[in-house]
């Protein structure tokens, strides 16, 4: 089986599952990477050093990209705004899967714009009856597509997998706290930008400190709130309880998280997956997140395996930090649960398996949407390439309250 994949360039969060897909297909996979990197993803970390031998370059090798997208059994095609590169794919009929995030990461309202139904149109709604399929890579992306009549039971559960680490879980957890005395150890890690929400950060550790609990958080990471954010800190008189490490590698900020016991995920709607979640999650931690992050509603069983809380509810997430601060045995029970929800669902491995059973339907079947809808999924079935349930956004709000026994 020849299968391509098409987005802007390879990173650290791809290759896990392009390894898996260049495996598992003897060879039969590449990665057609249209752009190179932009410097300040350079500058994170995310460049690879040494391309892996299934990428090709678009931009180095214009004739051969374009004559393998053509002639692939399936083209994979996501992380880039330019049309061009799978149009003449588009034309002959034969199979394409989009994968994409949201469509309207800052409100559906946007919905009612002319000009930007009109590319919707172009883009998306015209191949509603055609063998163009849709890897969902956020939990509202199914909703954002529905708005615009695109993929009628042809839209799937999908997101993104980085490194899935193997630990001897017990003694993982066993070495999670701060200092000789194993305090709780909190851990935020992000670019310093708005939408990331750093400032929630410190007003969690001010609101912990009001409370007398000891504790102590590590915030990660670089940009331009990071001045803003420390000065916070001053004013909230959390220095001693809060250390700001600056910009860390990825591999050195999978360190933390292995020591780390809960993981504050303060992002709003703007972050379309987070993969951040996916990397706490496999390390142990419990997850703290807002409810309308991309990929939380799909990771994230409130109570079971991490807790949720609603969109701009601070209080909310300061009572759920200080419940999980005092209470160990279910922080311990919930980071279990989340190791194992990576290490056995949504991880590299299991994704491209499923994928390629999805892809082997699609190549066989002359009615696939008859044969495997979406109407009867559900988030607890939850899962790569499992039909995506319309999730909207107030069913998303109501996440944040239902919450399993604990």
């Amino acid at each position: 089986m020849i299968i391509t994949f098409v987005s802007n360039y390879i990173n650290h969060h791809q290759i896990p599952f392009c390894n898996a897909m260049n495996r598992l297909t003897e060879g039969g996979f590449i990665f057609v990477q249209t752009e190179e990197m932009e410097e300040q993803r350079v500058r994170m970390g995310w460049n690879e050093t040494e391309r892996p031998g299934y990428v090709r370059c678009f931009y180095e090798e214009e004739t051969f990209c374009r004559q393998r997208i053509l002639d692939s059994d399936i083209v994979l095609f996501g992380g880039t705004d330019e049309e061009s590169y799978i149009v003449e794919r588009l034309k002959t009929g034969r199979p394409v899967i989009r994968v994409s995030e949201r469509l309207y990461k800052t409100g559906q309202w946007k919905a009612v714009s002319p000009r930007g139904l009109k590319k919707k149109y172009t883009d998306h709604t015209q191949y509603r009856n055609a063998q163009v399929f849709l890897l969902c890579a956020g939990a509202y992306v199914a909703s954002d597509f529905h708005i615009v009549r695109s993929y009628p039971g042809k839209m799937y559960c999908w997101g993104y997998f980085p490194e899935t680490r193997h630990y001897d879980i017990e003694m993982l957890l066993d070495g999670k706290g701060y200092g000789q005395e194993k305090i709780p150890y909190f851990l935020w890690a992000a670019r310093m930008i708005d939408w990331k929400h750093p400032e929630l950060a410190l007003e969690t550790a001010a609101y912990l400190k009001e409370k007398g609990i000891a504790f102590h958080m590590d915030i990660i990471g670089d940009g331009p709130l990071r001045a803003a954010a420390e000065e916070l800190s001053d004013r909230f008189h959390v220095r001693e309880q809060v250390s700001f490490l600056g910009y860390c590698s990825p591999e050195k900020v999978r360190c933390f998280m292995e020591k780390a016991d809960i993981f504050l995920f303060t992002s709003d709607r703007q972050e379309g997956w987070g993969a951040v979640a996916n990397e706490a999650m496999n390390s142990g931690c419990v997850l703290v997140a807002n409810q309308m992050i991309g990929s939380v509603p799909y990771l994230v069983r409130n109570g079971e395996n991490g807790l949720l809380y609603r969109d701009k509810d601070k209080a909310q997430l300061f009572s759920l930090a200080e419940q999980l601060a005092n209470e160990r045995k279910l922080c311990r029970r919930l980071g279990q649960n989340a190791y194992d929800t990576i290490t056995k669902v949504w991880n590299a491995e299991n994704a491209a398996e499923r994928l390629l059973e999805l892809i082997q339907k699609i190549l066989s079947s002359s009615d696939v949407k008859k044969e495997f809808g979406a109407s009867a999924a559900t988030l607890d079935l939850a899962a790569p390439c499992a039909p995506a349930p319309l999730l909207s956004e107030r069913a998303g709000r109501r996440l944040a309250a239902r919450r399993e026994s604990l």
